[in-house]
């Protein structure tokens, strides 16, 4: 945890004495492969963030369809929105394997917000990156290819914003990406095909590894 955090934007730039003071508030906490950290309703009362692992952030239509959101993987914190506005939330959180996730608590989250400004300007990134990639996402669910939502939803895990763990190489599971996707496993392994094919990627036995990422953010086949 303590490396975790040191690696953390935010975290890095408080003073030492707050810094201390964070790491006593900070939990850790665990979720099994398909278990859910958070549920749509659920009181926002933390900021969290991925130690290690890989989750959806999704929600359920009336008619039963599973809309994901985005992937959350290693160096990504989220949640901060409903934390702010104190209000439910308004998705769920699925674990897509095995994860570790760091549980800031509200107390503490607004206690950085309101002293220090460079929590604050860290937020403001963090919050304009997060709305350009929503936008991307409902345009990529609206009108583009199968091969295209993939690509997408790949490229979206690369985000040095977002996610500043996350290397060239992704461990990452045909199915955890057919999740991501909310595809069939056969068809994301046509569409993984198609975009190793175009040069944009190497598939291998445990995971994924990104050869041309702004191919993959550009491609519409």
């Amino acid at each position: 945890m303590d490396e975790f955090l040191k690696e953390s934007t935010w975290f890095a730039q408080l003073p030492s004495g707050e810094q201390t003071r964070v790491a006593s508030e900070v939990r850790l906490r665990e979720v099994a492969e398909g278990g859910y950290l958070l549920r749509s309703g659920g009181a926002a009362d933390h900021w969290w963030g991925v130690v290690d692992g890989l989750l959806k952030m999704c929600t359920t239509e009336r008619d039963g369809r599973s809309i994901t959101f985005t992937g959350l993987s290693s160096g990504a914190w989220f949640s901060e929105g409903s934390v702010l506005r104190g209000e439910p939330l308004r998705y769920d959180v699925v674990a897509l394997r095995d994860s570790k996730v760091a549980m800031v608590p509200a107390a503490t989250f607004f206690r950085l917000y309101h002293h220090h400004v460079s929590f604050n300007h860290y937020l403001i990134s963090l919050l304009n990156e997060r709305l350009q990639q929503f936008v991307v996402s409902y345009e990529v669910q609206r009108s583009m290819s199968v091969d295209s939502r993939v690509a997408r939803s790949l490229a979206s895990l690369f985000n040095k914003r977002l996610y500043p763990g996350t290397e060239t190489h992704l461990r990452i599971s045909q199915e955890e990406i057919a999740n991501l996707t909310g595809i069939s496993r056969q068809r994301c392994s046509q569409a993984l095909t198609t975009l190793r094919d175009a040069g944009l990627l190497r598939t291998e036995y445990q995971g994924v590894t990104i050869v041309d990422l702004e191919g993959l953010l550009k491609f519409d086949g």
